[in-house]
């Protein structure tokens, strides 16, 4: 072989080497160890319970753990700066309700991360928050709520799963629209609340449906309204609060997956294709429904202007209520 047919030969065997490793992605290997899936809220609320479904049905397609780590605290800050400082290669996520994500940048004077950096992978769900009081406050619709809690003068103690989480900015709105006053006792996540509403410590708690629902069918807690736009098929008997006299009244909760910034896009949108096919399961489906929640699974770009105009909703509702920051 002489010189140049020497040189020809190989320059296309570097250009094929070349294109074979361009075509090779971050995605093609992963997932190749455990993952990690960090709420930022306690175990045993909706928060806890809806990733661990999908967590489930991820271990199952890909043959590897995926672990669900809870790092509470900061209403939510802490568990949500913990995956912005991890290494962004897909193995360590978040699935959180929309406080550290939409709200948190608005309560907290010195946040640790930057909501908006995150890459953004999907909604897994979207579920109502209610309103429900202690079984024996002597009420039985939200007129009669109203009616009460302003004969109280802001007497009536309202659990919230933390500053800035949407049970509380529920309420902060509800007393904002019904011209009532609360006073605010915050809880480190939906758990501790619900037992202290239970047990009688606390008077109200704007929850979402899929916690309170058990409480109320065993007549232990009382729901008196749905405060999302629509009645829910959990309790399709219950008003909503914009039927009982605030019209427009709307507070939903959802819950996002998202990586640290910097994740490969590749990886992002292998998480993203995946998740949503789990979420379109027929049993994940009906498990959710159990939580009464409404599966959603949006595209990533469709999930970050979804979460771009809740950002900007739920600003409006800080601001109209007077919601001071941390």
């Amino acid at each position: 072989m002489n010189a140049r047919i020497f040189c020809r030969t190989l320059l296309a065997s570097l250009s094929i080497s070349t294109c074979t490793v361009g075509i090779a992605g971050p995605s093609d290997s992963y997932p190749d160890k455990p993952i990690t899936i960090v709420v930022p809220f306690p175990a045993g609320g909706t928060a806890d319970v809806l990733p661990r479904i999908v967590a489930q049905k991820l271990a199952e397609k890909w043959g590897q753990p995926v672990v669900i780590q809870n790092r509470t605290g900061a209403g939510g800050n802490i568990g949500t700066d913990y995956v912005a400082k991890a290494n962004p290669d897909g193995y360590t996520l978040l699935v959180t309700p929309p406080a550290p994500l939409a709200i948190n940048r608005n309560l907290y004077k010195d946040l640790p991360f930057d909501p908006e950096s995150f890459a953004l992978i999907t909604v897994l769900a979207s579920v109502p928050n209610v309103l429900a009081v202690r079984n024996d406050l002597p009420v039985n619709s939200t007129r009669d709520f109203i009616d009460y809690v302003k004969r109280q003068g802001g007497s009536v103690n309202v659990a919230t799963q933390g500053n800035g989480t949407t049970s509380h900015l529920t309420a902060a709105m509800f007393a904002d629209q019904a011209d009532a006053k609360f006073t605010f006792v915050p809880y480190r996540g939906t758990a501790p609340a619900l037992t202290d509403l239970v047990g009688g410590q606390v008077d109200v708690f704007f929850d979402n449906i899929s916690s309170m629902h058990t409480y109320h069918s065993a007549h232990k807690t009382k729901i008196l309204a749905v405060a999302g736009a629509n009645r829910s098929p959990l309790l399709p008997d219950v008003p909503t609060i914009s039927e009982s006299g605030l019209p427009g009244f709307n507070a939903t909760t959802w819950f996002a997956a998202a990586a640290p910034h910097g994740t490969p896009d590749e990886i992002v949108q292998k998480l993203n294709a995946t998740i949503v096919h789990i979420l379109n399961m027929p049993d994940v489906k009906k498990q959710f429904l159990g939580q009464g929640a409404e599966v959603e699974g949006q595209s990533s770009k469709e999930t970050r202007d979804f979460v771009a105009a809740e950002r900007v909703r739920w600003k409006q509702v800080i601001d109209q209520a007077g919601v001071q920051p941390n």
